[in-house]
Parts: structure tokens; C-alpha cells; sequence
């Protein structure tokens, strides 16, 4: 109001000037008349009483006084862009705040072709210039004129950026802005728009005018208007039960941080509600009993009815049967009522209801309140759960104990990623889905569909492989179960990979109790079904089956109890007809876990990450990229390798601690680093990174996606925990994965340790350097009709009449049993195999004994054999027999 210089009309449309209320005349739309006839601003309620009707081209270039600007004569000018629809069609213009202000008398001051076509006059329009009247921070005190310079918006048709700066000023102006003129300087827009408003509205210079948001058509086709009615409101507005209300939010846990801004949004708009209607379902409003009370304000504490309603209700749903306390409904005053809900109130008077049992139900009150949990759709955050707040503060001002605890608001149902909806056939009742999916199968795909307030998806096929995924697991339980009767797992005490497994159950056990309590049921699943079946199948694979008879039976009971919040059908066929346990698992307890140790978890992760880096680094050997002259990038496959050494390292090679060091030295407590541009000039002046500044950069871009994933401890330059040590551990798992014969660990500090080796080794990750150590013989099977075929197996130095019977075995799918292979050599390794086979395959042919050991000559591609001391050559062919 401060700003105006001119205000807005549309040549085209149609006004009329229709009496008001004190004599007045009001030029609006037709459309802005009907709705201030319903609300008592017109001569005489719910009617038009039309002066003239004048069009808008008829309205432009007339002066007027406006209330609060510093111009004496403001003037009616044209804007094309006005609704019909939308307010009275008539709109202030503040060009110093509102872009879409600035740009329209902008072109009218610079378009004299424009101005003349609407018959304006040059001092309707070239006089007045934007008023400065608030400071916007970064947007000075001409908030509209700078943004549209800062945007290089030119006209009124540059609609999107205009959109854009409109919302940029206004929030900012709102919220942050600062009065520069009148009796308010110096304060907030924010704190003083309603007071602004209501002193003009005072002193008759501005009345309050309502419509609906957008267009609402009725069912008998009108279009709907506000109307102002005789009405009981709740004042949410006011400002000491808004203040208090907010309190209990903070105490509120509201899962999600989103929940909670809309909330504080909802409180910052709410002002008047209208809680009272004539008709309907309802309590009667207690001071004026010819109105209910409407629902979504009526029911806020009925909760605490919950509280006693087993000892009043009596089976019946108006509570008119006879009771445990023998209370009629009558008897239920308000002084009864007060009596229970609060603890300050006096024993009521002139009751039949004996003190004995009003103390039994205060007593049940007190110790059922407050609210743990309200768990409702996140539609009803803006209205239902925002007064739920509200009157809890109300009626339990001092005890704030009373208020809620939490809300878990959520979001709708979608079904295979779209709306539910009868006509379109995208739609499944409870019962179908039970019958199609099974109770287990159905909750399995709701904890699935998703945890936030957005809506939840429920998607057929999750539900399908969730079956199939359930069926699978009590499968493999009944088959453990028959295992464990025959004793064919390990007893005794726990290894290396039994640690990891166990600690890793009671991790998972712990974040799957954690989901729960925060009820995220998808997050929940993923860590008591998901991972807790990924750990059991990593421990299966790292003990190559030869798993512990405690473990695994502790995994199969602690994986009933974790998933039975989810799938309870499932898991009490598992503990009662698999694993034949007395009582239901909904008797049972949450499981009890041991601490974990962190430093077995520290290990774990460790090996997980190696693992998988010797896994891609024996890929990358595998394939060996060679650029040839006109064939550029060819590849070449090369053999399998059959040796390994990994190499770690104590400490990082020198450029590289200086790196760390510098980077912990400029790390914020939140581990925040700066900026690359900023840490490429710093290392750029240390002389000792000179040699290495191609490498220093992507060596810090690797580091700060480290500390993105670990935090501050990706910035150590030494590891908690002895790599050697844990390495030698799992050995045998590494040789069986990686389908190596040998594998040494060595420290990169080893004087044959090359440079590259030196500079890609660093604490925390291991370097695995593949190698090929073989020499491949033929072995053929002469018996006849056996169905075995020659098989060519490699020889690795040292490999002993044992390591080639499980080799030949890995490599002919037909040998089952090691012991029933016997191997023999060639008397006469150069003739022997060219001999015509006959019937006496054992004619010439000596048998290979368990002391004997082979060695192998890569260079000369030659194997021999050392029996009794002695080396004797075997030629390229040996013969297998199978008992």
C-alpha cells in the first residue's frame, strides 16, 4: 500500500459499480459482487444491487486517491494479464516490489504506440517511479527493478522468468524484508502485514474480501462463493496457544523431517477455524447446544477415552449395557470428567459413583496417557493433526506430560506404480490380495512399498518373488534341520569367520530393532530378511560350507523372531513345526545380542572391500589390452593365473601423507573439506608434490569420496587392525575364490617390491599381484566303457598325489570321491603313450605313491617327479583310473 502509483484494469472486461455497505459504491467483477453479497459487504446480505455496468476501457486514465502512498493522485492504467476470475479485477500496482508492477509500467512509460492505443495520457504514467519503501537483503530497496536487471527480463512476455522473480522477491520481501517508511520502520514485513491490515480496516479504509482458492462448482452446476455465516471459531492464531502448540511439536518426534515443515507451515497460516455446524454426527457445542461440533475439531482427545472405556463402554456401542463399574452414561459429568483427566481437579459432588471407583479410573488415565504414537494419513497434517496438537495444549496446559509423543504421518497406496482406481481396473481389495498373495506374502510387499510420506507402492511382483523368497526359506530350514540330526556341522570352538558371522547377526539384529522403532518397515525388511540372508550366504561361502552347528541354529531361530513383525504366519511355522519350539514366537522376546565387537566388524568390512578388489584386479588380468599398428585396442586372452601375492603397506608413500595431513589439518569437525580449486592451489606450492602433481588432484578427488562414505576416519593414515594377520585368516577361502593354487603376503616395503607396487599400496588396501606358475600334462582313462575322456590338468610345483586327485576332480565332473582315483606314470615316458592301448591298461605303467611330489620347469614347459629323492622325468600324459 506504501508503493502504489497507479492501479491495474483490464480494457476488456466488464465491471459493474454495485452499492456496498455506509452508502458506499464498489466497482469489482461481477464474479468478486456475488461473493461480497455473502459476506455482509454489500447493501443488503446475499444480493447485488448493480449501479452501472462500465467497461474496463471505460475505467482507464480516471485519478483516485489511495490510502498510505505518497502519491496525491493515482491512476487507472492497463494491464492484459488480469483474471476475470481471480480477485475484483481490479489490481494495486507497487512497482518497487512486484516485477510483473515494474515491467507493465515500464512498458507503458517506453511503448507510447501502447500508450496511445489505450488513450493514456504521458502524466498519467511518465511522473510516477518506483518508491522505495522495503530492504530486502541482496535485493536492496528496490527489490522488483534489480531482479529484473539480474534476469535481463525485458517484457511482459517473458512470463517464466517473470514467474521466477515474482516468487524470488516475494518470499524474500515476506520473510526477510524491512519496512523503510511510515509509523512501522524498522520492522519485519512479516510481524506488521496483519497490523497494517487491521488499522486500515479500522478507520474504514479497506474491508476483508474472500473467495475460494480456485474454481469450486457446485453439484447443481453453480459456481460456489465464500459466505460469511453466523459461526463459532477456534482462534488457532492466537498467538500465546500457537506459541505453546509449537513447544509440543519440538517434543513431538515426527519421524520425518518433512512432517515436521508442514506442521510449522500449517501453524503459521492457521488462523479461525469454523468449528461448528447444524447438522451431521457430533457433539453438542456445550455453550450453544443448537450447533455440533464439527468432526475434524470434535475429534482430537478422544483417545483418552480409550483409556477407560474397557471399565465404562460395556461391551455396547452406546455404553448403555450394564458395566464392570456399574456407571450409567448420565452419571459421566463434566466434574467426573475433570476429576479423571486432571490431576488438580476436587472430588466431584453429588455423584453416585463411589470414590473408590473414580479413583480407579483417574488411576487407569494416568497411567495409559499420554499418546505413544498416532499414526495417520499426512493429508491431516494441515488440518485434523494440527488441532490434535492444539487441543492437547489447551487442555493439559501445565502438564505437558499429557501431550502427544509422536505422529508417523504417511502417504497413500499405489498399486504397480499408479493410483488405485475401479474404473481404470487398477484396483485390489484386502481379500484379494490375501487369497492371490497369502497374509505373510501381502505384508511382505506393504513393508516393501516404502517408508517416507510419499505414497507407498505396492507392486505385484515384489509380492510374488516375496513368496517365493518365504517358500525358500523354510525349504532350506527344514534341510538344515535334517542336517543337524545327522551332526554334519562343526562343533567346538569358534573360528575366525565364525566371529564375523555372529557379530554380524547381532549387527543386523540391532539395526533391524532400530528400523522397527522408527517404523520403517522397508528399511526394517532390507536388514532382518535381506541382509540378514546375505550374511548367512557370505558365511556359507567364506567356510566353504563347513559352517558351525551353534551358528547356524542361532540363525535360524533369531530370523523367525526379527522377521515375525512382518511375516508372523512364516515365521511361527518355522519355531513351532520346524524347529519344534513350545509356546508360540509371539510369546518371544526381541532376541538379546552380546556386544558386538567392533573391531571383528572393523575386519569384516576390510576383507569385504579386498575381496572384491582382487576379484576385479584378476578380471583386469585376465584381459590384457594390447595397441598393435592398425589394430588398435585388440585383446588378447591370456592363461589363468594360478599364484598370488598381495602386498599391503604400514604407511603411505611420502607425497600422500603430506596430502592426508594436509587434508585433516583443513577438515571441519562435520568433515567438510574445501573446495578442489582451493586445495589445488594449496598442495600446489608444497615443492614436495611438484614430482607427483599430475597424480595429487584424482589422489584428493579419491579421498573425498572416501570421507563421503566413511567420514573423518577415510583421513587416517594407518589402519585398527593387523591386515597380515587378518589376511592369512581367510586363505583358504582366498585360494578356493579366486582359483589360485598359492597365495604369499608380503609388505610393500620388501626390498623386490617394483615402484608401482610401492605407490598403489597403501594402508587399508591390499594390491594382489596374479601370476601364471603351471605346466599342463594330459591324463587319459583306458578303461573300458567307463564314459571318462582325456582331461588336460595344470601341474603346480610341489602339488602331491592328493592336490591332482582334487584337481582332477574339480576339472571332470563325473569323479565324485577323491580317494577312488589312483594316478600312474609311463615306465617310458617318450613310448609309452604311443603304445597301442590293450586290455592291460597296467602293462608299463607305474603307480604314482602319496610320498611323492612333482616339479615343474616353466621355461622348459617340463614336469618331473621326486620319488625317493630322486627326479624323474614323466613326459607330457598320465593315466587316471577310477576304482
Amino acid at each position: 500500500m506504501y508503493g502504489q502509483t497507479n492501479c491495474w484494469i483490464h480494457p476488456s472486461i466488464n465491471y459493474i459499480a454495485h452499492e456496498a455497505i455506509n452508502g458506499e459504491i464498489f466497482i469489482t467483477t461481477r464474479r468478486a459482487a456475488l461473493n461480497m453479497a455473502y459476506q455482509g459487504l454489500t447493501q443488503n446480505q446475499n444480493e447485488v444491487t448493480i449501479v452501472a455496468e462500465i467497461s474496463g476501457q471505460e475505467l482507464i486514465g480516471i485519478g483516485m486517491e489511495s490510502p498510505l502512498t505518497s502519491y496525491q493522485v493515482l491512476y487507472a492504467l492497463p494491464m492484459l494479464t488480469i483474471k476475470e476470475d481471480k480477485g475484483t479485477g481490479i489490481v494495486t500496482s507497487v512497482p518497487s516490489d512486484s516485477p510483473d508492477d515494474f515491467v507493465a509500467l515500464r512498458d507503458l512509460k517506453t511503448k507510447q504506440p501502447f500508450r496511445q492505443k489505450f488513450g493514456v495520457k504521458d502524466e498519467m504514467v511518465l511522473p510516477f517511479e518506483a518508491i522505495p519503501i522495503v530492504e530486502v537483503p541482496g535485493l536492496g530497496n528496490l527489490s522488483a527493478p534489480t531482479i529484473c536487471e539480474k534476469y535481463k527480463i525485458q517484457s511482459q512476455n517473458d512470463a517464466d522468468k517473470l514467474k521466477e522473480a515474482k516468487d524470488i522477491v516475494y518470499n524474500k520481501g515476506f520473510y526477510d524484508g524491512v519496512m523503510l517508511v511510515g509509523p512501522h520502520k524498522g520492522k519485519k514485513i512479516s510481524d506488521i502485514k496483519k497490523l497494517v491490515q487491521k488499522e486500515l480496516t479500522d478507520v474504514n479504509q479497506a474491508c476483508i474480501y474472500m473467495e475460494p482458492e480456485k474454481q469450486v462448482i457446485s453439484r447443481s452446476g453453480d459456481e460456489c462463493v465464500v459466505a460469511l455465516c453466523d459461526q463459532w471459531y477456534l482462534k488457532y492464531g492466537e498467538s500465546d496457544w500457537k506459541a505453546v502448540t509449537k513447544q509440543a511439536l519440538d517434543r513431538v518426534d515426527t519421524f520425518h523431517e518433512e512432517v515436521k515443515k508442514n506442521f510449522l507451515s500449517t501453524m503459521d497460516w492457521l488462523r479461525e477455524h469454523a468449528c461448528s455446524r447444524t447438522y451431521g454426527l457430533g457433539s453438542k457445542l456445550p455453550w450453544d447446544e443448537q450447533w455440533l461440533i464439527e468432526s475434524l475439531s470434535d475429534s482430537t482427545i478422544y483417545m483418552a477415552y480409550y483409556t477407560i472405556a474397557h471399565l465404562i463402554q460395556g461391551n455396547s456401542f452406546d455404553g448403555r449395557s450394564p458395566n464392570a463399574l456399574d456407571i450409567r452414561p448420565e452419571e459421566m459429568t463434566p466434574e467426573v470428567w475433570d476429576y479423571i483427566f486432571f490431576k488438580e481437579a476436587a472430588l466431584p459432588k453429588d455423584t453416585r459413583i463411589s470414590i473408590e471407583n473414580l479413583n480407579k479410573l483417574r488411576r487407569e488415565f494416568q497411567h495409559w496417557y499420554p499418546v505413544d504414537l498416532r499414526v495417520s494419513g499426512k493429508d491431516l497434517v494441515p488440518n485434523h493433526l494440527t488441532y490434535y496438537l492444539y487441543i492437547h495444549t489447551a487442555i493439559w496446559p501445565k502438564e505437558p506430560e499429557k501431550w502427544p509423543k509422536a505422529i508417523r504421518a504417511n502417504g497413500h497406496l499405489l498399486l504397480n506404480s499408479e493410483k488405485m482406481s475401479k474404473s481404470t481396473g487398477n484396483f485390489m481389495t484386502l481379500s484379494e490380495a490375501v487369497t492371490k498373495y497369502s497374509a505373510d506374502g501381502m505384508r511382505y510387499a506393504l513393508a516393501d512399498a516404502g517408508d517416507s510420506i510419499e505414497d507407498a507402492n505396492f507392486v505385484e511382483k515384489t509380492a510374488d518373488s516375496g513368496v517365493l523368497r518365504l517358500f525358500t526359506l523354510i525349504e532350506w530350514t527344514k534341510e538344515i534341520i535334517e542336517k543337524l540330526k545327522s551332526n554334519s556341522y562343526r562343533i567346538g570352538e569358534y573360528n575366525f569367520n565364525d566371529l564375523i558371522f555372529e557379530n554380524s547377526m547381532n549387527e543386523k539384529i540391532n539395526e533391524s530393532s532400530a528400523n522397527f522403532d522408527r517404523l520403517l518397515f522397508k528399511e526394517a525388511l532390507k536388514t532382518c530378511f535381506f541382509e540378514y540372508q546375505e550374511i548367512r550366504d557370505k558365511y556359507r561361502e567364506q567356510t566353504m560350507e563347513d559352517m558351525h552347528r551353534d551358528l547356524i541354529l542361532k540363525f535360524i531361530e533369531t530370523q523367525a523372531l526379527i522377521l515375525s513383525p512382518i511375516c508372523p504366519h512364516v515365521a511361527e511355522h518355522i519355531w513351532t513345526e520346524v524347529l519344534k519350539k513350545e509356546g508360540s514366537i509371539l510369546n518371544e522376546s526381541w532376541p538379546k545380542v552380546a556386544q558386538i565387537d567392533a573391531q571383528i566388524l572393523r575386519a569384516r568390512n576390510y576383507l569385504d572391500e579386498a575381496i572384491h578388489g582382487f576379484r576385479t584386479r584378476k578380471i583386469a588380468y585376465k584381459t590384457l589390452i594390447i595397441g598393435k599398428a592398425g589394430k588398435k585396442g585388440a585383446v588378447r586372452k591370456i592363461e589363468e593365473p594360478t599364484h598370488a601375492t598381495i602386498w599391503i603397506a604400514k604407511s603411505y608413500p611420502r607425497w600422500q601423507a603430506i596430502i592426508l595431513s594436509t587434508l585433516q589439518e583443513r577438515c571441519t569437525p562435520e568433515g567438510k573439506l574445501p573446495p578442489n580449486n582451493t586445495l589445488s592451489e594449496i598442495f600446489g606450492k608444497l615443492p614436495e608434490l611438484k614430482k607427483y602433481m599430475k597424480k595429487v588432484m584424482p589422489f584428493v578427488q579419491a579421498v573425498k569420496e572416501s570421507v563421503d562414505k566413511k567420514g573423518l576416519e577415510a583421513l587416517k593414515q594407518n589402519v585398527d587392525l593387523d591386515e597380515e594377520s587378518v589376511l592369512k585368516e581367510i586363505i583358504p577361502y582366498l585360494k578356493h575364490t579366486l582359483e589360485l593354487e598359492h597365495i604369499d603376503i608380503k609388505n610393500s616395503d620388501d626390498p623386490f617390491a617394483d615402484e608401482k607396487t610401492k605407490q598403489d599400496c597403501v594402508p587399508g588396501s591390499p594390491f594382489i599381484m596374479f601370476r601364471c606358475e603351471k605346466v599342463s600334462l594330459k591324463f587319459i582313462n583306458p578303461q573300458p566303457m567307463s564314459g571318462l575322456f582325456e582331461v588336460e590338468v595344470p601341474i603346480i610345483e610341489g602339488d602331491t598325489l592328493q592336490t591332482l586327485r582334487d584337481r582332477l576332480c574339480r576339472n571332470v565332473k563325473q569323479l565324485k570321491d577323491p580317494k577312488k582315483v589312483d594316478v600312474f606314470r609311463y615306465d617310458d615316458p617318450i613310448l609309452g603313450p604311443r603304445r597301442l592301448p590293450t586290455l592291460e591298461w597296467e602293462f608299463g605303467k607305474i603307480r604314482i605313491m602319496d610320498t611323492d611330489r612333482f616339479s615343474i620347469d616353466t621355461i622348459s614347459n617340463t614336469v618331473s617327479l621326486i620319488q625317493n629323492g630322486s627326479k624323474q622325468d614323466i613326459g607330457y600324459q598320465l593315466v587316471y583310473i577310477v576304482s
